[in-house]
């Protein structure tokens, strides 16, 4: 090399230096992250931690894959077309597990149940018995486990009632055609408080009635973890990062999911977001921090599901369910300041 281009290639990497970056980019690994649904509130914390650059400090070139209505996150890392997802939740993964899929799940995002059962506050459903004689739909895709354990635990007969598959709309709710409607906390309630007014409304929340089923869980590739343990912790580590500096500024927050998805209603997102905090942020998680895994109340939603014979028989918890990743953060390094 002649000596001024040596002294130039000197320079520019000493200037490089004094201004704190780094003399050449750092190898990253790609890995991808597939989301439950298409790009809302309820993820952004994800897609915080991408902006701020979380996951490149940690040696990940992060690719946010969105989810649909087709699309079985559990499926996707277990083939090893996603390194890391955010799936359905406890149960998906109890399910998931029971098939041998070779996945875990590293971290719970919601620590309560996203579902409610809603009844006007004029209608006939005031109380859980008056479920007896009431017109209900529910999802028949995990939100139906939960009312069932939520009636059981309550001394009710579900055999007796009437208990149809819930459709999109939440118009047969609204115009009177049901008395009892599921929605989620962050959105179809949303919904149902625009067309009807939160003040005519009644929330039958599972876990004022002794059942909880912790939702959002992230989960990796079984060989990948085996293989890559840093770099999963790396994940964790900068998920919860984005997540925290998500609560911390909301309204940046709402702006980056616009930004993702510009069709979105801002009031409708800023409630979502507020909702997804609550959740976040409840149970164990108060205590524990982001992402805590609470394995009683996993061990509770597991119960259910054998107890109604979802699953062939209990699955093994403490493989299906990894807490090292999440624990190996203090927790006051996952709660907000």
């Amino acid at each position: 090399m002649k000596r001024r281009s040596f002294l130039s290639t000197l320079g520019a990497a000493a200037s490089a230096a004094v201004l704190g970056a780094p003399a050449m980019a750092q190898d990253l690994t790609e890995v991808s992250l597939r989301l439950k649904w298409l790009p809302q509130a309820q993820f952004v914390g994800f897609y915080m931690a991408k902006e701020k650059g979380y996951y490149a400090e940690e040696g990940l070139d992060l690719t946010i894959n969105p989810g649909g209505p087709n699309l079985l996150t559990e499926n996707l890392v277990a083939t090893g077309s996603d390194t890391f997802g955010l799936s359905g939740g406890t149960d998906s993964v109890f399910a998931a597990v029971e098939k041998g899929l070779p996945i875990t799940c590293i971290g719970i995002a919601h620590q309560e149940t996203p579902f409610v059962f809603v009844s006007k506050a004029d209608g006939p459903v005031q109380e859980i018995a008056d479920f007896r004689d009431a017109d209900i739909t529910t999802w028949f895709t995990g939100a139906n486990y939960v009312l069932f354990g939520m009636l059981a635990a309550n001394g009710l007969d579900r055999s007796a009632m009437s208990i149809q598959p819930q459709q999109v709309s939440v118009t047969p709710f609204v115009d009177g055609q049901v008395d009892v409607v599921t929605a989620t906390r962050y959105n179809e309630y949303y919904t149902l408080m625009t067309r009807v007014g939160e003040d005519n409304l009644k929330r039958f929340v599972p876990e004022d009635y002794g059942v909880s089923f912790p939702r959002d869980t992230l989960i990796v590739g079984n060989d990948f973890a085996a293989e890559n343990p840093e770099l999963v912790q790396g994940f964790v580590r900068a998920s919860v990062k984005g997540w925290l500096d998500t609560f911390a500024d909301k309204e940046a927050a709402i702006d980056l999911i616009l930004s993702e998805a510009p069709t979105l209603e801002r009031p409708h997102q800023e409630f979502m977001l507020d909702e997804i905090e609550k959740i976040m942020l409840a149970g164990a998680a108060a205590e524990d921090g982001l992402f805590a895994i609470d394995m009683d109340a996993v061990s509770s939603a597991h119960q259910i599901l054998v107890d109604y014979e979802v699953l062939g028989g209990p699955i093994d918890l403490e493989a299906a369910f990894d807490s090292q990743f999440v624990d190996a953060i203090p927790a006051a390094e996952r709660l907000p300041q």
